[in-house]
């Protein structure tokens, strides 16, 4: 274990990560936040690392076109634990990252293969992003307001829902099956699978009253007890009271007399006047004290930006990262910590602790000379 790492349930694990942009990335950084030893391979045109999700890893060079670089990555992996990779299918054989090649070295490799559409089927090879993989999954075609156009909510639920956390989810079960059997195995994580399977409460419902339709229902966002309302600065409050209890509460703490049974949609147009009137007589901020610690399911819609100064948020996760993403979930005996970024280059010296030969580190980095990035920097930049 190096210097920079720290103890956690990962501690000992060793990550080779060839992920370039937000799934695979956020993957190993959660890895990486639990201890593991994430190094990851750059170079080439597949676009640079996201610094964010950068933090606790190590930054090595390889020109994988070359006989030195396959060379050293074989090396690597010779002595890893996992091996991650989102090219489209067939690519990281191309470039001596082939599954059975790896695995026929190194048994114990669990070697993960995260991709939008997964690794077989019409689509396996096709481009796309995370708005594609929210439309073939239905998730899109439920959201967003009725009558209007279906919306992403950013870029959540595929990229790092159904991509980063599966991906993690399965290298980490595939981690513990591996004690049992003392063999690593490959993992197929997609995102269109993952988008599915956070469907599954859903599909049921669709097309029933429940969830008639997009922006129509319980939970899309047209119950007047489960929506959000503008508030008198032009901010915005979120109401969750599905239960009668919390619909209960909410009704008397904004004075608004008997409170009439929810659950018939007849009443809805007279409930949404109600409440959309009462929250419009005063700012947001009034509403967030007036609601906090009560059981009405009320809290303030934050913008990015607010986040950290939410009492919730503040008392649970700013001491440990104080305005920037924690390590999470929080564990009862190891207590990690936000790591450092450093994206430098550290082809030398990880390359060195590995034990390959000078020689051969040499020719590594004399071919790792970065090629211009063909892919999507990020942020990117807008005019």
């Amino acid at each position: 274990m190096t210097t920079e790492q720290k103890e956690g349930p990962l501690s000992g694990i060793r990550v080779i990560d060839l992920t370039r942009l937000a799934p695979g990335p956020y993957c190993t950084m959660l890895l990486a936040d639990l201890g593991a030893e994430v190094i990851v391979v750059a170079g080439g045109r597949a676009g640079v690392a996201v610094p964010e999700l950068s933090r606790g890893k190590r930054f090595v060079s390889l020109d994988l076109k070359s006989d030195a670089g396959r060379e050293a990555l074989a090396r690597l992996c010779d002595q890893a634990d996992v091996v991650i990779e989102g090219f489209r299918p067939g690519v990281a054989s191309r470039i001596g990252a082939d599954p059975d090649e790896l695995r026929r070295r190194n048994p114990r490799l669990v070697y993960c293969s995260l991709t939008g559409y997964g690794q077989d089927g019409p689509r396996g090879s096709a481009a796309g992003h995370d708005i594609n993989y929210l439309g073939l999954s239905g998730a899109m075609g439920a959201a967003g307001p009725a009558g209007d156009r279906p919306y992403p909510p950013l870029n959540l639920l595929a990229d790092f829902g159904g991509g980063g956390l599966l991906a993690a989810f399965g290298i980490v079960a595939a981690i513990v099956e591996r004690q049992r059997t003392g063999q690593g195995q490959k993992i197929d994580a997609a995102m269109i699978d993952g988008c599915v399977s956070m469907m599954a409460m859903h599909y049921p419902l669709w097309k029933s009253a429940v969830m008639p339709a997009r922006g129509e229902g319980l939970i899309t966002g047209s119950a007047p007890f489960y929506r959000t309302y503008a508030c008198q600065d032009g901010r915005f409050v979120a109401v969750g009271a599905l239960e009668r209890a919390f619909f209960v509460s909410l009704w008397a703490i904004l004075e608004l007399g008997e409170p009439p049974d929810h659950m018939n949609t007849g009443n809805w147009p007279a409930i949404e006047a109600a409440l959309g009137a009462r929250f419009m007589a005063a700012d947001r901020d009034h509403w967030a004290v007036l609601f906090m610690r009560t059981d009405a399911c009320v809290t303030p819609v934050l913008e990015p930006h607010e986040v950290w100064d939410e009492p919730q948020v503040r008392s649970r996760l700013a001491a440990d990262a104080p305005r920037s993403v924690p390590v999470v979930p929080k564990f009862e005996r190891v207590a990690a910590a936000v790591s450092q970024v450093d994206m430098s280059d550290r082809t030398q010296e990880v390359l060195a602790e590995f034990g390959l030969e000078a020689e051969l580190i040499a020719r590594v980095r004399s071919e790792a000379s970065p090629a211009e990035s063909t892919g999507l920097q990020w942020p990117p930049q807008l005019s």
